[in-house]
């Protein structure tokens, strides 16, 4: 199982200088963000509503000349001695009722017949923007000062039949304009204010949450913890796939493509699929149901037998996946049968130190016993043995550690009472390549050992193994033959199966099947035969040379 939480996350990090962290950063972006958008909406809005604004009241100021202009008692009046005297009248109580600043009506001459200030009746009207209506008879909007002061005003002409006696001005200032403007704006600068500050909030409540969702981590923070993560996960040298709780892939790293796809599917097009379809026999659909971890489960995919390690994946008490990581099974037996041969030389030194253990204390017994002539005759039969095998492995073997293990075998059947004979024939000056030695090593260890297992339980005097080698020819040959109780006939067609054992016993069944896997690599074969004293006879044949392309194509029939 899996699991971990915030403080496991933060404790892995050092934190960076930094003059804002991330939660300040994001409320002073999102503010000025929205700062910007208040103030282009606040200045659209405020030419918005002063256009619409100035556009309104003209057309009112308009469409009340109009109807003014359009009053027969109006046209009437000029006709009259005094037309000020029945216009003004009329024209007041209209100003009053629409708030308009001023409505002067004015004659040909632009004489006013009617005016806010009584005082300017009978004056020239201000503002020289009449010709338009007195001559062309056209109703119009204009912005002029007046008497007043500067004014919006309609002008709309005044006809007696089809002509033009007059003229009729209605207005508002522009000051009070203005001022009617500033009133809305206040009220929309306002409410801007109230929407900056609720986005501002909205910005702070959102900074807090993804400061949280992503555990109080900086974005430098982010980008180191996922750059070291994702470098330790693809340096590693098992496999690893995780998956969601919904059983989709979220990661997949290099050394799971190989051993489960062969490098022939990329981890990109794999991600989001669900394992069910991209690995039906996985065992994480399992472990996302049980929420219990396997271990050690041995499975094959493709070309490679793998040993499998599933978990599910907590996060605060919450399952939210699962993961398994893949180990090669070869890798494994080639380190154990690295560890084996260890083994083996270290077996092959306590033999040889019990024996010569034997003889000191047989030496000492005799020194004790004043038999001083039986010990050195003693010393020269054992030195002469020693001699002899010497000679005979530094005459017949060129390759050092070659000749180290089979001293070391030599030893250890003297110390059984076995009788390990080397054929005289034998010979292996041949240069050993490393696939080579490594096959003859595991051989010679693995086979000899079997071998004296094998004859252990024979009397003493039928103890026997005969050792065989040559590199005479294209090929280098080993052939270690016993007196044991050989192979029954049943078993010969899986005696090289891995996991296939006669003896007792746990970790059985893999030296055979390593060792013709590894001769098989090496472009060789392992072969059982006839034995000539009773017992098995296994053959190893090597070629002494070997392309790399027969490597590879030996690989690619091994792995089918």
């Amino acid at each position: 199982m899996i699991k971990f939480d915030k403080t496991d996350i933060q404790k892995q990090l050092n934190q960076p200088n930094r003059s804002l962290n991330l939660k300040a950063t994001m409320i002073l972006l999102i503010g000025m963000l929205i700062l910007a958008i208040v103030l282009v909406i606040a200045v659209f809005l405020d030419y918005f509503m002063t256009d619409t604004l100035e556009t309104q009241l003209g057309e009112q100021a308009l469409s009340v000349a109009t109807s003014i202009a359009l009053n027969p008692a109006i046209a009437e009046a000029f006709t009259e001695d005094d037309p000020a005297s029945i216009i003004q009248p009329l024209v007041s109580p209209i100003s009053q009722s629409i708030d308009a600043q001023f409505i002067v009506v004015g004659n040909i001459d632009e004489i006013r017949y009617s005016h806010p200030d009584p005082k300017k009746i009978g004056q020239k009207m201000l503002g020289e923007d009449n010709e338009r209506a007195l001559l062309n008879g056209e109703s119009y909007l204009s912005k002029a000062t007046g008497s007043l002061g500067r004014s919006l005003r309609a002008k709309v002409p005044i006809y007696s039949g089809d002509k033009i006696i007059g003229v009729v001005s209605v207005g508002f200032l522009a000051n009070d304009i203005q001022s009617l403007i500033g009133k809305y704006n206040e009220e929309l600068w306002l409410m801007l204010l109230v929407i900056g500050l609720c986005a501002v909030l909205a910005a702070i409540v959102i900074a807090t949450y993804i400061k949280r969702q992503l555990h109080g981590l900086e974005p430098e923070e982010i980008s180191s913890l996922l750059f070291q993560k994702e470098t330790i996960l693809q340096s590693t040298h098992e496999g690893i796939i995780a998956v969601n709780n919904k059983g989709q892939i979220t990661f997949l790293n290099h050394m799971a493509e190989q051993l489960l796809f062969g490098g022939e599917v990329s981890a990109d097009k794999l991600i989001g699929e669900s394992i069910d379809q991209v690995l039906p026999t996985s065992d994480l659909p399992e472990i996302l149901k049980t929420k219990t971890s396997h271990y050690d489960k041995e499975h094959r995919y493709g070309n490679h037998a793998v040993y499998v390690n599933s978990g599910p994946i907590y996060y605060e008490d919450t399952l939210i996946g699962a993961v398994s990581t893949f180990r090669n099974k070869t890798e494994i037996y080639q380190l154990t049968k690295e560890l084996s041969q260890v083994k083996h030389y270290a077996n092959a030194l306590r033999a040889q130190t019990h024996e010569f253990s034997n003889k000191l204390y047989t030496i000492s017994g005799l020194v004790h016993l004043n038999k001083k002539q039986e010990v050195l005759e003693f010393i020269r039969m054992e030195n002469a043995i020693q001699q002899e095998w010497i000679q005979q492995l530094i005459g017949k073997v060129s390759n050092p550690m070659i000749s180290g293990i089979l001293l070391g075998k030599l030893n250890q059947a003297s110390e059984q009472q076995v009788q390990l004979t080397i054929d005289p024939d034998s010979r292996l000056k041949s240069p050993l390549t490393d696939p080579q030695k490594e096959v003859l090593l595991a051989a010679i260890g693995n086979l000899i050992d079997n071998a004296l297992d094998s004859v252990k339980e024979k009397p003493a005097e039928n103890r026997r193994i005969s050792l065989y080698f040559t590199d005479v020819g294209t090929d280098i040959l080993l052939e270690i033959d016993d007196s044991g109780c050989g192979i029954p006939k049943e078993s010969e067609a899986k005696v090289f199966k891995e996991g296939f054992s006669s003896k007792t016993g746990s970790d059985r069944g893999y030296g055979l099947s390593t060792i013709r896997r590894l001769a098989l690599l090496a472009g060789g074969d392992l072969y059982l035969e006839e034995s000539e004293l009773g017992g098995a006879c296994f053959v190893v044949s090597l070629p002494k040379r070997r392309s790399e392309d027969e490597r590879e194509i030996a690989r690619t029939d091994h792995r089918r």
